[in-house]
Formats: C-alpha cells, structure tokens, sequence
C-alpha cells in the first residue's frame, strides 16, 4: 500500500480540516481514504470476532449435548435394567410396548447426539485453544454447522420429551400392580398355576400411576411452550442485530457517498 494510505487514526468532522504535523491542512480527499481504511479495517476485526463467538457457541454446544446425553441415556438404562416387573401381574401389552419402544427411542436419540458431540468436539477444542485470531478459518464448526444444530436439538428438545414420557411409564410400570386383585376369570386356576391379576380405578397403584400422569402432562406443555418462546426470542435477537448493523453500515456507506460528490463538486 502507497504511503498516501499511511494517516492517522480517528476521523474529523466533515468540512473541518486537520492540522498536519508538518503544518498542512487535511483536505476531503484524506478524511474519506483515512474513513475508508478504519471502515474496512473494524469490518474485517468484527467479521473475525463474529467467528470466533460462532466458534465458542458451538463448542458450549456440543459440550451441553454431550453431557446431557450421556446422563439421560445412562438413566434411561438404569431405569430399564433396575425396574422389576411382577410376574403375578397381567401388564397391558400396550403399556409394555410403549415402555420398551420409549426406552429405545430415547437411548437412541441420545446416543446420536454424543456421537456427533464425540466427532466434531475434538476438532473445535483444538482449534479454540489456538491464540491466533486467523486460525478460526481451520475450525470445522461452519461446515458441520447443521450437524451441531441437530445434536443440539436431539439432546435437549427431543431427548427431553421422550424423557419426560418415559417417567411416566416408568411410574405406570412400577405402581400398577400395586394393591391389584386377583382377576376373577382366573380364580378357578389349579393352585399350581401363576395368579394372574389386574388392577382397578379404585387401587392405590393405579391411582398413584394417574396422578404422576397428571402432573407431567402439564410440564410436557409448560416445556414445549418454553422452548417455542425461547427460540423465538433468540431468532427475534439475532434478528434485531442484524438489522442494526445493516443499519449502521448504510448510515457510514452515506456519509461516504456525500463526502465523495463533496469532493467532485470542489
């Protein structure tokens, strides 16, 4: 770059000119190139910085998917092995089924979410544990951007819904049998054979069962709601940033435009 692009930082008003230090006045012509070089010089630090905040947000990302699939997976587990169905009892085929396909969704989902946490969090922590602002290009965290996003929604949105329903089959499968009868179809069974019972409306398990129900129903909608809100509001935010950057930047590409006919009118 020619030494005419060597002037010194900090932009004077229009029409005012500036005192040199060997004595000269500063025309328009070096106000607009010295506006220029500190438009062009912020953007590239802001476009920098903007990269490096997208780079921390998805490694904090994929931090948060990975330990809260691995801790609800791991609960989801334990929670299958360690429940301990009545064999005297007649469980309805449905809530079996249900129970089962639940558990394996819910492990599933998870487990997806740490592996793509488990694949591209190594490749970010090395890049962020670089001090060169340059090196935020090597970062694969734009390209697998989608990636990160799906991880993200798995873990928390989808992986909590199913979690949430798999407390209330869990609490159906523990306090059904409970307190249940004997079913009267079976009660001319020889002594031998295995008592098949069921429970009623009126059975303490039952109701216990229908009363956890009940309270995560409610919290499945308050959830659901919140996370409606949320992504709302961060987009909304997002939205409002970008607007006002646009903003200011037309706001600076005026101010040059009338400096520039300025300097053709003089």
């Amino acid at each position: 770059m020619s030494s005419e692009l060597n002037v010194p930082m900090g932009s004077p008003a229009p029409g005012v000119s500036q005192q040199a230090p060997d004595g000269g006045g500063m025309d328009y012509r070096d106000w607009v190139r010295r506006s220029y070089l500190e438009l062009v010089s912020s953007n590239h630090h802001s476009a920098q910085a903007l990269s490096w905040r997208k780079l921390y947000l998805s490694r904090a990302k994929l931090k948060a998917s990975s330990r809260t699939s691995a801790l609800l997976s791991g609960f989801a587990m334990v929670a299958m092995v360690e429940v301990e169905l009545e064999v005297q009892y007649s469980y309805p085929r449905e809530l079996l089924i249900a129970f089962s396909v639940c558990t394996t969704v819910l492990v599933a989902v998870h487990l997806f979410a740490l592996l793509i946490s488990t694949c591209i969090l190594p490749n970010v922590e090395a890049v962020s544990n670089i001090h060169n602002l340059n090196s935020v290009s090597e970062s694969p965290h734009e390209r697998m951007h989608h990636y990160i996003e799906l991880a993200w929604g798995f873990s928390t949105a989808l992986g909590i819904l199913l979690f949430l329903a798999e407390v209330v089959l869990l609490c159906w499968m523990k306090f059904l049998p409970v307190d249940s009868k004997k079913n009267p179809s079976c009660s001319n069974t020889t002594p031998s054979s295995v008592d098949t019972t069921t429970s009623t409306p009126q059975d303490s398990g039952w109701q216990a069962a229908l009363a956890s129900t009940i309270i995560m129903v409610p919290v499945g909608v308050i959830f659901l709601l919140f996370t409606i809100h949320f992504y709302r509001s961060l987009v909304r935010h997002k939205t409002e940033r970008h607007n006002q950057e646009i903003k200011e930047l037309h706001k600076i590409k005026e101010q040059l435009d009338g400096h520039e006919r300025g300097l053709q009118t003089v």
